[in-house]
């Protein structure tokens, strides 16, 4: 099932699901109970949302032995894990803005898990039964500043960094999928989910073992080789198979 959240006419904020190119509405909580209305609404017609609200965005570094090697990085011996901001996060359509501060803002397309069961020292074998579903994410970096400051959080967390969407896929193989990304319709990205380092169960384990996963939680799985600079006017699509294409605009940030 696709569930989206998406904002009505009246400004409110709405869950729904997505059957075919319909939407209905849903009520309750998409992680216990709720329940489906009828699709009616055209998707087109939908304003869609990011697809849900994370407590946090962990993120992993170099998941992709092609892309530590464009950047002439080693492939880490356990995984390399980071945060950004819920602040960051935007939804399909939704304009990136480059910050003044950066000389080199770059798109990174990834795959990314919708924690649905919380837990704490997850086994990799039973990490797959703490999955709700999956959703395309954007981790934006400013690749200047991630190298200059040593570490990530300004680099990686400024506002509109993290496009996700357009929905939550609950029935879904992460296996081995193939994930794009193009900008301006030139494909810069490509590789299957099967490249990953460490897989999705390896990563949840681990996560898993210094930090609670909780209900809401987004995982984001790291980027393929590719990557490249965004300019004001660019419009970058981060797709995976089976998933769907989440599409955002490139703007240029005003100084204050």
């Amino acid at each position: 099932m696709r569930f989206i959240r998406y904002r009505k006419e009246n400004g409110e904020t709405q869950l729904g699901w997505v059957f075919e190119d319909r939407v209905g509405p849903v009520h309750g909580d998409i992680f216990k109970e709720f329940q489906r209305g009828e699709a009616q609404q055209p998707l087109a017609s939908i304003r869609l949302l990011p697809p849900l609200k994370p407590g946090k965005i962990i993120c992993v570094g170099r998941n992709y032995a092609a892309h530590a090697q464009e950047h002439g990085a080693e492939v880490p011996e356990i995984p390399l894990l980071f945060f950004k901001p819920p602040s960051s996060l935007i939804g399909p359509g939704e304009a990136i803005v480059l910050p003044p501060q950066s000389k080199r803002v770059e798109h990174e397309a990834e795959l990314a898990v919708v924690i649905g069961r919380p837990g704490r020292w997850i086994g990799a074998e039973n990490a797959l039964e703490h999955v709700f579903g999956y959703t395309v994410a954007n981790d934006v970096t400013a690749r200047d500043l991630q190298r200059s400051d040593g570490q990530w959080t300004r680099g990686k967390g400024f506002d509109t960094f993290c496009p996700v969407g357009p929905w939550i896929e609950t029935e879904f193989d992460a296996s081995d999928t193939l994930l794009t990304c193009h900008v301006n319709g030139e494909m810069r990205q490509m590789a299957s989910t099967r490249d990953m380092v460490f897989t999705i169960r390896q990563l949840i384990a681990f996560a898993s073992s210094f930090m609670t996963l909780e209900t809401g939680d987004l995982l984001l799985t790291g980027t393929p080789a590719g990557v490249g600079p965004l300019t004001p006017g660019d419009v970058v699509a981060a797709s995976v198979a089976g998933i769907g294409s989440l599409e955002n605009p490139v703007v240029a940030g005003a100084a204050p």
